[in-house]
């Protein structure tokens, strides 16, 4: 076997996937038109899988923001913040996260992803421990097989899997980092974390929890699901990305921790990746402004996933465990979620089509995600042409 042979199964999901209509991994945009419409193939189409959750992508302040941080400080930084150094945007950023997390500190990161890889890899080491929950995310996973320790699964949101999972460890604990997400993006279900907190207080544990999904979504000051559920100041890491709810790009970590300040010493991810550009940096600091400000976002985005849910349930299709922004479709097999996906797309409709092994319990979803810039008249849409499926 040669080193290129790896690439024929991959080779025949390309093929497989051309041949059931239009390669979901590769939808070209003709134009993005706003927070919730484009064209694909010269045909207008509602975006409703971008996780676009506030739908700040066009926000007329937010652009604004980006195009004077091009004009006063250029178009990137061109190296990583300890080779070229911060601008002063990087700490006025990372102070207002940790303002609006209640935290000592916060670091950000070029990536959501990078952001995991830096904080697990520098977390962790030979002869700690790591608690994963069986659901969570691709860079979650990477970032524990990055730092060497040794990785041990639980059932999703199984707390007497988890229970059972410290319980051998014994001794060891005290080592231990607890991995979980707030919501988790396939089926926009949520973890239990008081009760995943009473266990890592008893067994003196900690945790991290990725808000990447939740934030802007989830408590009352919109921190997430941890804000949700009444123990934010109780959890040790909280990992997050821009990419969603701030419609921009990046990551960060907010904590309690003296620690999270020594991580610029020691993770890779972060000292070698080139820091975020100018522009990304201030359409943030806007968008997070306005998440703090603008209550009746999370109000809207609501509002729009109830009309959702409500329908597609009304509708008799099976759906993921509770109410969420996410909202995800289950299908039979993957023939039929390929056909209904390239369906709803050549309707006017683009979602996330979900396929193992990138699913909870191999199963196939077409994935919705709903935004706060949706329209009642836009909701209605998807709702029609899922029903004529």
């Amino acid at each position: 076997m040669s080193l290129l042979d790896k690439f024929i199964g991959a080779k025949q999901l390309k093929s497989g996937l051309e041949n059931a209509g239009k390669d979901p991994t590769n939808v070209v945009f003709d134009s993005i038109n706003s927070a919730t419409e484009g064209v694909v193939d010269g045909r207008v189409t509602i975006l409703a899988g971008t996780n676009n959750y506030l739908g700040l992508t066009f926000n007329p302040d937010c652009v604004a923001a980006g195009v004077s941080a091009l004009k006063s400080d250029g178009t990137g930084t061109t190296g990583s913040r300890m080779a070229n150094g911060s601008y002063a945007t990087h700490g006025a950023l990372e102070a207002e996260l940790a303002d609006f997390f209640q935290c000592d500190q916060a670091m950000v990161f070029s990536t959501g992803y990078a952001a995991n890889l830096g904080v697990l890899s520098a977390l962790l080491g030979k002869g700690d421990a790591v608690l994963l929950d069986s659901d969570a995310h691709a860079s979650l996973y990477d970032g524990c097989r990055m730092s060497e320790a040794d990785v041990f699964r639980f059932k999703h949101n199984d707390m007497q899997s988890l229970e059972k999972r410290l319980t051998r460890l014994g001794d060891r604990a005290s080592r231990c980092l607890i991995v979980i997400e707030g919501m988790y993006s396939v089926l926009g279900d949520c973890a239990p974390l008081a009760e995943v907190v009473a266990l890592k207080e008893r067994f003196g544990a900690h945790l991290l929890v990725d808000e990447a999904h939740s934030l802007g979504v989830f408590g009352p000051r919109g921190c997430g699901v941890a804000e949700e559920q009444g123990v934010l100041d109780k959890v040790d890491f909280i990992v997050g990305t821009f990419s969603k709810s701030l419609g921009a790009m990046g990551g960060f970590c907010a904590s309690q921790h003296d620690v999270l300040g020594l991580f610029r010493y020691v993770s890779r991810p972060f000292m070698f990746t080139a820091s975020p550009s100018p522009s990304v940096i201030a359409t943030t600091r806007e968008a997070l402004r306005q998440l703090r400000t603008r209550p009746e976002l999370k109000e809207t985005l609501w509002s729009n996933a109830r009309q959702l849910y409500t329908g597609l349930q009304d509708l008799g299709f099976e759906l993921g465990p509770q109410l969420s922004p996410v909202i995800a479709v289950r299908c039979q097999d993957r023939e039929s979620a390929l056909f209904n996906w390239n369906q709803l797309l050549q309707a006017g409709v683009y979602v996330n089509m979900m396929l193992p092994p990138a699913t909870p319990g191999g199963a196939c979803f077409l994935r919705c995600s709903i935004g706060a810039a949706h329209t009642a008249e836009q909701i209605s849409t998807i709702i029609e042409k899922f029903a004529e499926l």
